[in-house]
């Protein structure tokens, strides 16, 4: 994560923002989009996210290169909703076994984009925001037990070393050609393995980690701070700018008429 924020400048606007005040951005233009499944929230929702992450210093290459595996799994939710859903108004497709609708499509479209929508924001949210000015939030301003903190701070901590270590288990299996060839059965064969071998050591290095941070008496008395956490006029525009997104959202989709309550 700090190689991430060295390469994108401490100079981008949103790093520079209270973690928290991101936080509660975040949840309201979540909070909203939870609320509905119509297409045209999520897509209003969307072009505001994007017009966004220039300001975390995020370039559309390295947004796709993030964010990639969230647009597969929200496609083939959204593929999948429009198969299952209910038929209504003119046939589309009708295969058989399934067909798709004027109204399961929309359906399916809405859930796709909704998808997305909600994990723009926690992209934009992880990427320009450094791990330890979190935990000192969380533990300075809301006040979060300090274990509950140090342990979060940990976790996010070793994400960046997960993925280190999946190249390496992988770079190692490969050297005794174990997952460079064979049969796709092979392949993912030695691709569950590598999995389990991630999780060795991920267990490993969360027991050292916590045994360590035991003897060092984390989380035990009262503690001093080396940086202070404090809220700036940024912080509230950025505040309100999720409550503009999350508003405009609404008015876009009651606008259109599409505005549609999830649990109907």
């Amino acid at each position: 994560m700090r190689e991430a924020l060295t390469m994108q400048g401490s100079h981008a606007v949103l790093t520079r923002a209270n973690p928290l005040a991101k936080f509660v951005a975040v949840f309201l233009v979540s909070m909203v989009l939870a609320l509905s499944i119509d297409w045209v929230s999520a897509s209003t929702a969307i072009v505001a996210e994007l017009a966004l992450f220039p300001l975390a210093g995020l370039t559309l290459r390295l947004l796709w290169h993030r964010a990639w595996p969230l647009v597969i799994a929200a496609a083939i939710g959204g593929w999948s909703t429009a198969i299952v859903a209910a038929d209504r108004g003119a046939v589309l497709l009708d295969v058989g076994i399934w067909s798709i609708s004027e109204g399961s499509l929309e359906l399916g479209l809405g859930f796709m984009l909704r998808g997305l929508a909600i994990a723009l924001p926690a992209i934009l949210l992880m990427t320009c925001t450094d791990p330890t000015d979190l935990a000192d939030a969380l533990a300075q301003k809301a006040r979060l037990p300090h274990r509950f903190v140090l342990g979060s701070l940990a976790a996010m901590r070793l994400v960046g070393l997960m993925a280190e270590e999946w190249q390496t288990i992988g770079m190692a299996r490969r050297a005794r050609g174990v997952g460079s060839h064979g049969n796709p059965l092979q392949r993912l064969k030695a691709t569950l393995g590598q999995s389990f071998g991630l999780l060795v050591q991920a267990v490993r290095r969360a027991s050292r980690l916590a045994v360590t941070m035991e003897a060092r008496g984390f989380g035990g008395g009262k503690r001093t701070w080396a940086r202070e956490s404090s809220y700036s006029l940024l912080d509230v525009w950025v505040v309100l700018g999720g409550l503009i997104i999350a508003s405009a959202t609404v008015v876009a989709a009651v606008g259109a008429g599409t505005w549609t309550f999830v649990w109907r």
